[in-house]
């Protein structure tokens, strides 16, 4: 398939023209014209980079790329290699990011859910915050161990104060701490994200939440493999999603 190509269709099943973002998605690096072999991964880190080499990757898609807004113009140290990795191999770079957090069937915060079995109902504050609820509700330790069981990951859980069942939750994934105080407005009973901040714990206590802080990279592993399905099925690409192991 083109590069350009598959840009295109990527571009338009992600709806990337509808959001405006702090980095630019889509074709991010230009490389060989011709992409058969696809490496995914969350960050385009050296790591998956070196990966993709060994691979024979003519492509790579993250959901972390470069090139983010207030980031350094100056191509120094870790950049110039990740840079000449990638331009030396004559490798295609691809990036979506807030796309890719929020899109309906494919997105972080839809994979989301479906792994916790919450049944979505809108966005609330922003696009990238959603709220839902469960089917029967639960408490905050079931959650906490389905989470664990779901993602792999033994989650940071806050309690204190919070009710003693979960019906109403909402949730960002990657770093969507701060949105907890507009998220209370809404009556949920629950907020889930990737991250924690120090202040995060005395909010949570004080509002009377439960507060899940999976891990940034945890919540966002999901978007960009499905994504990778989605492009085996729909158009028969040979892709491979390598997952760097990150406990942030």
């Amino acid at each position: 398939m083109n590069n350009f190509f598959l840009e295109n269709i990527l571009n338009k099943k992600l709806l990337s023209c509808t959001y405006k973002d702090i980095v630019p998605n889509g074709l991010q690096i230009e490389g060989k014209s011709t992409v058969k072999k696809i490496i995914t991964g969350v960050t385009a880190c050296q790591d998956l980079l070196d990966q993709a080499v060994l691979y024979n990757a003519d492509a790579i898609i993250v959901h972390h790329g470069y090139f983010w807004k207030n980031e350094s113009k100056y191509i120094h140290n870790m950049q110039r290699k990740r840079l000449k990795t990638i331009l030396s191999n004559n490798i295609n770079l691809y990036s979506w990011h807030l796309p890719l957090d929020i899109h309906p069937e494919l997105g972080n915060n839809a994979q989301i859910a479906k792994k916790l079995n919450i049944c979505i109902q809108k966005n609330i504050i922003t696009p990238y915050v959603f709220w839902g609820n469960f089917k029967k509700k639960i408490t905050g330790f079931q959650l906490s161990k389905i989470i664990e069981e779901k993602f792999k990951k033994h989650p940071i859980h806050i309690s204190k104060n919070a009710p003693n069942y979960i019906n109403h939750i909402a949730w960002c994934s990657g770093r969507g701490q701060g949105f907890i105080k507009d998220a209370y407005k809404f009556g949920i009973d629950a907020f889930l994200t990737g991250e924690i901040s120090e202040e995060t714990t005395h909010i949570a206590q004080e509002l009377g939440l439960h507060f899940f802080a999976l891990g940034h990279h945890a919540t966002e592993k999901d978007g960009i493999k499905a994504l990778g399905k989605w492009l085996v099925k729909k158009h028969d690409l040979d892709v491979n999603f390598i997952d760097i192991y990150n406990p942030a």
